[in-house]
């Protein structure tokens, strides 16, 4: 038996402020007192058997985050939550836990697209922002600066592709975009190659730092979802 496990849980407050490094340290720090060992990698430099489905970006609240760890004990899932939920800080909620089969090699692995909710301060009437938004997506490409992993250089990519469906409405003072993007390994677009293409083809001047993103969810291949 494997002991693999999962946990959902949810960020948010002042904690969407914390790097998934800082956070992945939390959650090491929350198994040790708990008692929960988690089993270790083999070599030099062994480190636990843990990490997230998909990083999530800093200043970036979650509804439904997933952690992935592999214990050297079995444990029941109930156990587990009840010992972790004792070790949480304030803003993140533990939502449930779950064994992961066998045959998923990880979550993160099997990351296909995520789910966004974008909040844009706007005076822009819902009318207009409706049809902005469907020029936009009949735009045949959509050029964004994206940082290369390999060279860490800004060069313009065509995010349509990776755009999988975006809704608009005016909630308040607020543009209110729902977006799935491909997220994964295979392919990722941020939802701040959408906030900064689209804010550009409005003509949207907004602060960057007065708009907010919240994940909602994250899918899978295969059409597994947890």
């Amino acid at each position: 038996m494997s002991n693999r496990y999962a946990i959902k849980f949810s960020k948010d407050g002042y904690i969407k402020y914390t790097s998934h490094l800082d956070l992945l340290r939390m959650f090491k720090r929350a198994f040790k007192k708990t008692g929960l060992m988690l089993k270790y990698s083999q070599g030099y430099n062994p480190h636990p058997k843990m990490g997230f489905a998909q990083p999530l970006s800093l200043g970036y609240s979650g509804k439904s985050e997933l952690i992935e760890f592999e214990t050297v004990m079995p444990h029941t899932t109930g156990e587990i939550m009840e010992k972790m939920r004792k070790e949480m800080p304030e803003g993140i909620e533990l939502i449930s836990c779950f064994e992961l089969p066998e045959n998923i090699k990880s979550l993160a692995a099997d990351a296909d697209a995520a789910e966004y909710k974008i909040w844009i301060p706007t005076s822009l009437s819902e009318d207009v922002l409706k049809k902005e938004m469907d020029r936009y997506l009949n735009m045949t490409e959509i050029v964004a600066l994206k940082r290369q992993k390999k060279t860490k250089k800004m060069e313009p990519v065509n995010i349509r592709p990776m755009i999988r469906s975006l809704e608009i409405n005016k909630v308040g003072d607020f543009a209110m975009i729902k977006a799935l993007l491909d997220c994964g390994s295979r392919s990722n677009c941020s939802p701040e190659l959408v906030i900064s293409s689209f804010c550009s083809h409005c003509g949207i001047e907004t602060p960057r730092y007065d708009m907010e993103v919240e994940r909602t969810n994250i899918f899978f291949v295969n059409k597994l979802q947890y």
